[in-house]
């Protein structure tokens, strides 16, 4: 990183100065942050102690929550600092940074959903060849693929907004996202409108096919099954389509959300919220309620700390 990356102030103007409405607001994230790191750290180590977990859908799932644990540290902590600041000013580099990860969190969620999506479709499709076809080494070679293709490919993003020159330095969001960064130049790229489409379409489209494909042929094998199958297939899936749903509708406003710079204060709180902060919290929490396995774990680990 240059020194101009480092010396280069960007200004986020959705803050205003220190006031009782940023006191509260500052309450509300710092509840909401140690809650959410609280929810996935229970989830991972319940996950990680109890050996009847050890299965690739919760192994996908315990990735799921160390993802939604960067995604919220990677916005939560600067949120709460710019509340109790007179100036909110980041480094260009440290902008770009958080771009990387708050694009890395949103890409590799939804990776990790869609693996997930092709596990339950193996699962209940073809459940006799389940352990030949998801075997420890698929699920290594799917997690890696998950995290090193968004990683490469976002990291190039990043590098190629890095390029772009700079006229103005205001943003009017509470963090940086790769849009916002780009609107600061004086020029348009058409090499990163076009990388950036390709990544669209790579890292959220694709998946979404993906889950898509794998739910319309559960659909199919599960109506010629019988009542007891489709119950079955149905408590199976209904915590993966839960949180997909949400997480599939908190891109889609984020998006339509991002061309619109004259957003007020309270729509770009709101923006902010059902993308980087609800979905964090409510995966482990859904899964947690939903599944039975994980309940169940949960009360025997707190039952054994009870009679300790």
């Amino acid at each position: 990183m240059n020194q101009s990356f480092i010396h280069t102030a960007v200004l986020l103007t959705i803050y205003g100065p220190p006031g009782p409405a940023n006191y509260v607001l500052f309450t509300m994230a710092f509840v909401y942050y140690v809650f959410t790191v609280s929810a996935n750290l229970i989830l991972i180590l319940v996950i990680y102690m109890d050996s009847s977990l050890h299965k690739p859908m919760y192994i996908f799932l315990l990735n799921l929550a160390l993802n939604g644990l960067i995604g919220c540290s990677a916005v939560c902590p600067k949120i709460m600092e710019n509340l109790l600041r007179d100036t909110q000013a980041v480094s260009y580099g440290g902008c770009l940074l958080q771009v990387l990860f708050i694009n890395l969190y949103a890409a590799c969620a939804y990776a990790i959903l869609a693996v997930m999506g092709y596990d339950r479709y193996v699962s209940i499709c073809k459940p006799l060849q389940y352990h030949t076809i998801i075997t420890p080494s698929k699920v290594k070679l799917l997690l890696a693929v998950v995290y090193f293709i968004p990683a490469s490919l976002l990291s190039c993003q990043v590098y190629l907004t890095s390029r772009l020159p700079l006229c103005r330095f205001r943003i009017n969001k509470l963090f940086c996202d790769n849009l916002a960064v780009v609107k600061l130049s004086c020029v348009q790229s058409g090499l990163l409108n076009l990388y950036s489409l390709f990544i669209t379409v790579s890292l959220v489209m694709l998946p979404f096919l993906l889950v898509v494909l794998s739910y319309i042929k559960i659909l199919s094998v599960s109506l010629r099954a019988s009542k007891e199958s489709q119950r079955k297939a149905l408590s199976t899936c209904a915590p993966h389509l839960i949180v997909f749903i949400n997480f599939s509708m908190s891109i889609i406003i984020s998006f339509m959300y991002d061309w619109d710079s004259t957003l007020s204060k309270y729509v770009n709180y709101l923006n902010s919220a059902q993308f980087i902060f609800f979905p964090p919290l409510l995966h482990p929490l859904i899964y947690g309620i939903r599944t039975k396995e994980i309940r169940r774990s949960i009360t025997k680990m707190i039952e054994r700390r009870i009679l300790a």
